[in-house]
């Protein structure tokens, strides 16, 4: 007598958390995401799993500290631009795996190329892509570096098992994969992109590349809110993750470590996209500055991004609102931050801004995230609505609190240093500063009474 296959049992998977529920739901209870949940087969009960575990594990060979011994130290990957090679903390380790994210069309396939081309001056390299053709990617390296080196090889493939077997031979000393979303195992049934199959096709990559010391960068999509897509195990696997910002139809393009196991989180590397690619920005300053017109509503600001100072105008255009209720738009700005620093304004230097329509420009396409940034928007704001300029020779910047006083923020030596490098005159600041180059005010009324002609 013939018995029935069991029925294959499945479940549900938010594609943002990766929480699992027994019957679809249009909402995630655990993230509150609304139509993430997808269905998956499931491949082994779980109390089935720790079993077989408990039985095979076996005990662990230990050694002390004090006896490991250091095969190789730090052998890093130059990638051709230095400031990205500081972000990563000197180069590119062998044995690492780093995750780069962004926007589509930012750039990410671009840069990951020209890397690509740099490194294969020296070792061999493979590029892997699940979404191009070998004609596409040829095409494009020809664009920009025109003939490249015999070492850099290509494939286009979307197996996560091939891939990680051709790492495991070991003829490559850097890996790039564009990208993680669109890789699957053979050995799990749910489509590319999801919790599953991205989370492990991650862990077989990773494991290839410590088994071989290959370095290994993969691309990874990212939601229409910027985080990156998949699980967030994907990010805690990796050894680096890469953020890379920016206008896609121009401005700067920056390039920081959301996370990095051999180096720091607090530097940035800064690109222009150009014919040839990505250029990197020795002086952003500079270009920043270069095409301003002082004009009332015009502010110089220095931004401490990471542990680089760059000076960058701040615009601002207030005119009389034709609605009944006035409109703030912001560009590089927090809207929210943006409101609470009018309504700073209106109680305690008096300006009627409640019938006006405000508008806030960062230039160069740069998004500040900085606290130091209130006393220059104020200014640009207080500039715009009265119709008078601030002098070209001073530098702005400040915490503003809701009492209107003006706060002490971080790296304030090198916002200064930076200014003076480009020829600055003098800075309105926090008055704690000890600096002569400091033009030292308590509040922000005090600030437009003594600067704004």
């Amino acid at each position: 007598m013939m018995m029935a296959m069991g029925k294959h049992k499945t479940r549900f998977v938010c594609q943002k958390c990766g929480a699992f529920y027994a019957k679809w739901s249009g909402r995630c209870e655990n993230c509150g995401e609304w139509s993430s949940l997808l269905e998956e087969v499931v491949e082994a009960e779980a109390k089935t799993a720790v079993k077989k575990a408990e039985r095979s594990g076996k005990p662990l060979p230990t050694l002390s500290l004090n006896d490991i011994v250091v095969k190789k130290k730090g052998e890093r990957l130059a990638t051709g631009f230095g400031e990205l090679d500081t972000v990563l903390g000197g180069g590119i380790l062998a044995g690492s795996v780093a995750l780069l994210s962004g926007q589509p069309g930012i750039g990410k396939s671009t840069l990951l190329l020209q890397i690509a081309a740099e490194i294969a001056n020296s070792v061999a390299v493979l590029y892997v892509s699940g979404e191009e053709s070998a004609e596409q990617v040829k095409l494009r390296a020809e664009r920009l570096f025109g003939k490249g080196s015999s070492m850099l090889h290509f494939a286009s493939s979307t197996s996560a098992n091939d891939i990680a077997r051709t790492v495991s031979e070991g003829k490559y000393a850097f890996v790039i994969v564009d990208s993680i979303q669109t890789l699957s195992l053979d050995e799990i049934s749910s489509a590319p992109g999801t919790v599953s199959q991205v989370a492990n096709s991650g862990n077989i990559l990773i494991r290839a590349a410590k088994k071989t010391g290959a370095a290994i960068m993969v691309v990874g999509h990212v939601t229409k809110d910027g985080t990156l897509a998949g699980p967030k195990t994907l990010e805690h696997m990796v050894d680096v993750v890469l953020q890379f910002e920016g206008d896609r139809y121009g401005g700067f393009k920056t390039v920081r470590a959301a996370k990095n196991r051999f180096g720091g989180t607090n530097e940035v590397a800064i690109f222009e996209m150009a014919e040839k690619g990505l250029v990197e920005v020795k002086n952003p300053s500079e270009a920043l500055l270069s095409e301003r017109q002082n004009t009332d509503g015009s502010v110089i600001f220095c931004h401490l991004d990471g542990t680089r100072p760059i000076l960058v105008e701040i615009q601002a255009l207030v005119n009389t609102t034709a609605f009944g209720y006035p409109k703030r738009t912001s560009s590089g700005f927090d809207l929210n931050r943006l409101n609470l620093l009018i309504a700073v304004l209106e109680k305690r230097t008096k300006l009627k801004l409640g019938d006006k329509d405000i508008f806030i420009n960062v230039v160069g396409g740069l998004r500040l995230n900085d606290s130091a940034a209130d006393l220059a928007v104020c200014m640009a704001i207080a500039s715009a609505a009265a119709g008078r300029k601030l002098s070209e020779e001073i530098v702005v910047f400040g915490e503003i609190g809701l009492g209107g006083e003006i706060r002490s923020v971080t790296g304030a030596e090198k916002r200064i240093a930076e200014a003076k490098k480009m020829g600055f005159g003098s800075a309105i600041a926090p008055k704690n500063l000890k600096d002569p180059f400091v033009a030292k005010t308590a509040n922000l009324r005090d600030a437009l009474i003594k600067y704004m002609k």
